[in-house]
């Protein structure tokens, strides 16, 4: 056509996009990818996966990557893959909270919907009930791809807390050197020092429900927070001893919350708080955690529920970190 002196109009130029050859071309030069279809073929295939990833492989792959189950981290994988094809918008602020608790792939996730704005990021380290929770905040901004080094970013400790009275902090605070050692001790602003006490008893559970009548006898809401695996013997043992109560098991929530007293397993208290407290078998809270560091995390969330007072119930040792020196009640 150039040769006869014409141009290819928009008609032409569309025909010659259209035809085989140009498509096959485009197609071998510049192949589409589809971010599911490539991860459902990594985890299918195993192929271009080192020996110790190979563990990620299905045992039972599905026939289309439209029909997959995808897990949690399988999600965060597919969003990388994403962000690599299409690139993932970035937005001009984002708040995250609870931070402590993002595995580095979840923190990617977040950080490259912020990629070019800004982020106001916060959490506890000492509550990082996950075993790939953070173990710094400048380890989590290098995730979130907002370097502590750079410049840009300004870190601020707060240490001051209203909520929990300063005797319970305090003991909750022996944990800390052991499981977040670089975090400076809370300090409560309340004028009021709360009460705390440590019990050692034969058998835990009855020793939990004898508290628990005596904290009900006061005004205010009564939380006992037990190992999961505990639950059903403490619930049964208030029931024979007539205390009524609502299980809080963090599948279903009860709307009309009658009673004062709420059985809580240790996994599910993260962001309850109760006038009184009692925590039944500390150790055993801990040691059904996946590792000695979570486990104490856990246990650290579990004694900083009480808004008022904390009772300890326990038969085993307490953690080291919380031994205390004098046998019997220990108030405050």
């Amino acid at each position: 056509m150039e040769r006869s002196g014409d141009a290819p109009d928009d008609r032409v130029q569309d025909s010659v996009a259209r035809s085989a050859p140009v498509k096959a071309y485009v197609k071998d030069l510049w192949p589409q990818v589809k971010p599911a279809a490539v991860l459902a073929g990594l985890l299918t295939t195993g192929e271009h996966l080192a020996d110790d990833q190979r563990a990620m492989v299905w045992e039972r792959p599905p026939r289309s990557a439209a029909s997959a189950r995808w897990s949690a981290a399988d999600l965060v994988l597919l969003d990388e893959l994403t962000d690599l094809v299409d690139r993932t918008p970035s937005l001009g602020h984002v708040v995250l909270d609870e931070a402590q608790d993002l595995s580095p792939m979840q923190l990617r996730a977040v950080g490259r919907r912020a990629s070019t704005g800004s982020l106001t990021v916060l959490g506890d380290l000492a509550q990082g009930t996950t075993p790939w929770s953070t173990t710094s905040w400048e380890e989590s901004l290098h995730h979130l791809g907002k370097e502590l080094s750079a410049g840009s970013t300004h870190l601020e400790e707060l240490v001051r807390g209203f909520r929990v009275p300063s005797s319970v902090i305090e003991f909750a605070a022996r944990l800390l050197p052991s499981m977040a050692p670089d975090l400076a001790p809370p300090e409560s602003v309340r004028s009021n020092p709360g009460r705390l006490d440590v019990v050692q008893v034969e058998d835990p559970v009855e020793g939990a429900v004898r508290t628990v009548q005596e904290a009900a006898a006061h005004e205010g809401s009564v939380g006992v927070v037990a190992p999961d695996t505990w639950v059903g013997r403490v619930g049964d043992a208030l029931s024979r001893a007539g205390v009524g109560h609502e299980v809080m098991d963090g599948e279903h929530a009860d709307d009309t919350l009658r009673l004062r007293v709420f059985l809580v397993p240790a996994t599910v208290a993260k962001g309850l708080e109760f006038d009184q407290v009692v925590v039944v078998e500390p150790a055993a809270i801990a040691a059904a955690e996946p590792d000695e560091r979570t486990g104490l995390r856990r246990l650290y969330v579990v004694l900083t529920r009480a808004v008022s007072g904390l009772t300890v119930v326990h038969t085993d040792p307490l953690p080291d970190a919380l031994a205390v020196s004098s046998a019997g009640p220990t108030s405050a």
